[in-house]
């Protein structure tokens, strides 16, 4: 880190006040959790909440000014976990509004099972690891880093990964027809 960028003891020598440790930390944290949640409301939320759980410490003084930026991920990546668990233990959410009434008359039989008999084929017929990134992502519902982690791949790895098996999907389901 820059050394205009770290916190400065204060003049009697103790640790830098609260609000200047936070001035001075809270776009590297940032960045370190919306490089893991991609997605800037839940970024912004888990950054303040990082915040709030590292404060105490912060007060005490029990963390050297140089190691604030690791002390926060660090609070920061437990955060991420906690809301991962509750997340894995409630299951995925769904948004009622995405869905539309349900219809009644009961689709034929023998057209889903023609459908899923089509998308199983083409399935079989993509690479082992694109199939295992569409199995973990789509079908079983894993997050980007959670498949990064089973695969032992980077999490940007995934994500190319299932987009290319996404397109190879739809090349082949398209000249099956």
């Amino acid at each position: 880190m820059p050394e205009s960028k770290k916190p400065q003891q204060g003049n009697d020598g103790n640790t830098p006040s609260i609000e200047e440790i936070c001035t001075t930390t809270w776009e590297p944290v940032y960045r370190y959790i919306y490089y893991k949640v991609q997605n800037r409301e839940e970024a912004e939320d888990i950054t303040q909440e990082t915040f709030v759980k590292a404060i105490s410490y912060l007060q005490k003084g029990q963390i050297h000014p140089d190691k604030y930026i690791g002390f926060l991920k660090t609070v920061a990546l437990n955060v991420l976990r906690d809301l991962w668990r509750k997340k894995k233990r409630r299951g995925p959410t769904v948004d009622i509004d995405l869905y539309h009434p349900i219809d009644h008359s009961a689709p034929d039989p023998s057209e889903t099972s023609t459908e899923r008999m089509q998308i199983e084929n083409a399935l079989i017929q993509l690479n082992k690891e694109q199939r295992t990134v569409i199995e973990l992502r789509i079908i079983k519902g894993y997050s980007v880093a959670e498949t990064a982690k089973l695969m032992n791949k980077k999490d940007v790895t995934i994500r190319v990964m299932q987009h290319r098996a996404l397109q190879a999907l739809a090349n082949i389901l398209k000249s099956n027809k």
